[in-house]
């Protein structure tokens, strides 16, 4: 394991992003390994911006600096995409492939960028991974599960300090008995598109 990990996971209000980042950090509990766990809010409501810190290991500090993220878990592309400022040409970038169209971007009559665009910026400053993470928590049986696919790709990555399989059962103890199959299955549908993009 590396002396330090930090992740940065983001998204909008209601997709999980807060919910993911306690879960990393409950894990990292149960392996006695040092963690840190930090909330930035945009709009408190639905559809705001939400970004969570999550470092763990030889940290003081929940904040981080520029260009010192390890990976970035992000639920929307464009959020991935505002964290440009702390990825380095080794930082993973996890992201949805679905656009989240903020209520802003109606009102003001601004346009969202061309997701293709997204992808184009993001891959010249840092190593990144797309799957259809809405797509795969309906295939697991619920579209709330998109966070916990993306948990699952986030394992595929072998850097966590910690077993994937401490991090499910942590996901599957975390929520009522009778979500168990299901977050189970969006868990590994999320860690195999992530192999099976690394083994293509």
């Amino acid at each position: 394991m590396k002396e330090k990990l930090n992740i940065i996971v983001t998204g909008v209000g209601g997709q999980g992003v807060i919910t993911a980042a306690t879960l990393l950090g409950k894990t990292a509990v149960a392996s006695n390994v040092n963690v840190l766990v930090s909330e930035v809010h945009g709009m408190a409501q639905r559809g705001g911006v939400v970004d969570c810190t999550v470092r763990m290991g030889n940290v003081h500090s929940p904040l981080l600096t520029r260009g010192s993220a390890d990976v970035i878990l992000s639920s929307e592309p464009v959020e991935a995409l505002r964290q440009l400022d702390k990825v380095n040409d080794e930082t993973v970038v996890i992201t949805d492939v679905n656009p989240v169209i903020p209520s802003t971007v109606a009102v003001t009559g601004e346009k969202y960028p061309k997701i293709e665009e997204v992808f184009k910026e993001l891959k010249k400053h840092c190593k990144l991974v797309t799957l259809d993470a809405h797509a795969l928590a309906e295939q697991a049986g619920s579209v709330l599960t998109k966070n916990v696919v993306l948990l699952g790709a986030l394992s595929a990555l072998d850097i966590l300090p910690f077993p994937k399989d401490l991090l499910l059962d942590t996901i599957i103890k975390s929520f009522p008995e009778k979500y168990a199959s299901v977050n189970k299955k969006a868990f590994e549908l999320g860690r195999e598109a992530v192999l099976s993009q690394r083994e293509a």
